[in-house]
């Protein structure tokens, strides 16, 4: 970037006036959340990374500096809602990703289900696809989420958005394609889940041990210095 279009020391200041400010508010709405999926802390935290981000581009600009934090997720914070100030309908969104990790136990899940409905015909529980189906259809997706592993399952990412619209959609309108229709702009609020985010605490937490390591050793190094006798400034 050219000198004349470089920031300016004042935008750089304003910048982190803006993180202070936002990271009030998120605090706030963190002391004041309704519940663990409170849409107001979640609007806080978009509204903090976003002022972050600004603030670590411009202090790059001027400075050649950057921040030493990063916020997961902040590269996909939805755009801001441009929809209906009073909503009369709205769509939950859901995505569960899971792995078969225990195929034996999900077949003999879904045996106990076939006897317990003592149905006749060939046993849908002989395959895991077939499996899943009975498991699927016995059961709530928010009750196999929370009791996953005794069905042999594994978690993957997950993901639920709300979004908001003017009147509720005509029976049967979006059966064919229930998930390609979502603008972005006409959601409320999303949540996800993944490894990635534990994955990028490890990693820091990692740094800090290894940088807590590195402080214990040099201190180490200077407790033997002192230990040391110290030189006859008369020996020649």
């Amino acid at each position: 970037m050219s000198d004349a279009a470089q920031s300016t020391a004042a935008e750089v200041r304003a910048a982190a006036e803006a993180v202070k400010t936002a990271l009030d508010r998120h605090l706030a709405a963190v002391e004041r959340r309704s519940g663990e999926d409170d849409p107001a802390v979640y609007e806080a935290f978009n509204q903090l990374a976003a002022a972050a981000e600004v603030y670590d581009e411009l202090l790059y600009d001027r400075y050649d500096e950057v921040t030493p934090f990063e916020i997961p997720g902040a590269e996909d914070a939805l755009p801001p809602y441009a929809g209906p100030e009073e909503p009369n309908a709205l769509s939950v969104l859901i995505r569960r990703d899971y792995a078969v990790a225990e195929p034996q136990r999900l077949l003999a899940q879904a045996q106990r289900i076939e006897a317990a409905e003592g149905e006749d015909g060939a046993p849908a529980s002989g395959t895991v696809h077939g499996a899943l189906g009975l498991l699927f259809g016995e059961f709530e997706p928010d009750e196999i989420a929370s009791r996953h592993k005794e069905f042999g399952l594994e978690e993957g990412d997950s993901t639920l958005w709300v979004t908001a619209a003017d009147e509720p959609a005509e029976p049967g309108e979006w059966l064919e394609a229930p998930f390609e229709q979502v603008d972005p702009q006409q959601v409320v609020c999303r949540f996800d889940v993944s490894a990635v985010f534990d994955d990028e605490i490890d990693d820091v937490e990692d740094d800090d041990e290894d940088r807590d390591g590195l402080e214990d050793e040099l201190a180490s190094d200077l407790d033997e210095d002192e230990d040391l006798e110290p030189l006859d400034a008369d020996r020649r």
